[in-house]
């Protein structure tokens, strides 16, 4: 949940993990396999995929009658998959910003006609040519693998792929009537969820940096960069077991608003 302040910046609450352990330790190894690949400009990409075998199965709404919400894909929740129409403002800048980041890194992004259509939807007509040939050199079968998929970019039989990137606060850096550069500090997982796993899910942090400008009634994204950090200190709770983290992410949706 993203609460918004008097000072326009956002806070989003994440929930805590717990239970048993499972999959080892921390990998250090995440924000290199994160600089892989490039958005514009820099070799790095948002890696981020939301249960791509399990898509398509609903939302997460409770049932009627019962107790706990039904299983559903974890397809990002909401009508829209990018959300748009924000204020030609300091802070509809930052909006747009959160909720890029996280169109960024949704499942469509590893399937080349959903990722077009994001790029479409989110990027200045005059870069999209250049994002798509970009993402389409770095979604390479080899790509894919490295992150624990298939080399056609779908999930390993009896695992759920989990790749998040959740906003936890925004920072225009410069901006005019007409563009912003925006900072996006997001908190992410990735991983494979499931007894067999050997890629266990984990957590990272980093920043995306934004340029936008006010193009067809709309904020739009002219470059994307991603650094790592600010990083927490890590808390003493202990990681779920893997069947934990698979329910979590096949009941919990996603969102495609965040801010």
């Amino acid at each position: 949940m993203s609460l918004g302040d008097d000072t326009g910046r956002t806070r989003t609450r994440l929930p805590e993990a717990g239970g048993d352990p499972y999959g080892g330790a921390r990998r250090n190894g995440r924000s290199s396999s994160r600089s892989l690949v490039t958005v514009v400009g820099v070799v790095v990409l948002l890696i981020a995929a939301i249960a791509f075998a399990n898509r398509g199965g609903g939302d997460s709404d409770a049932e009627e009658g019962g107790d706990s919400p039904k299983a559903a894909a974890t397809a990002p929740t909401g009508e829209k998959p990018v959300a748009s129409g924000f204020a030609h403002d300091r802070q509809g800048a930052e909006s747009a910003a959160a909720n890029y980041a996280v169109a960024l890194g949704s499942a469509e992004m590893f399937n080349k006609a959903r990722r077009d259509a994001i790029l479409q939807s989110i990027i200045v007509p005059a870069r999209i040519a250049d994002f798509e040939a970009r993402l389409d050199k770095a979604y390479t079968p080899e790509f894919n693998k490295n992150v624990g998929l298939n080399g056609d970019g779908t999930t390993p039989e009896g695992l759920t792929f989990v790749s998040r990137t959740t906003p936890i606060g925004t920072k225009v850096t410069e901006s005019s009537s007409d563009t912003a550069t925006v900072e996006v500090w997001c908190g992410g997982l990735l991983g494979l969820a499931g007894e067999s796993s050997t890629s266990p899910v984990t957590n990272s942090w980093f920043t995306i940096t934004m340029q936008l400008e006010w193009t067809d009634d709309d904020w739009k994204i002219v470059t994307h960069s991603q650094k790592d950090g600010p990083t927490p200190v890590p808390g003493d709770k202990r990681a779920s077991s893997a069947d934990e983290m698979a329910k979590a992410v096949q009941e919990y949706g996603g969102f495609t608003y965040a801010r």
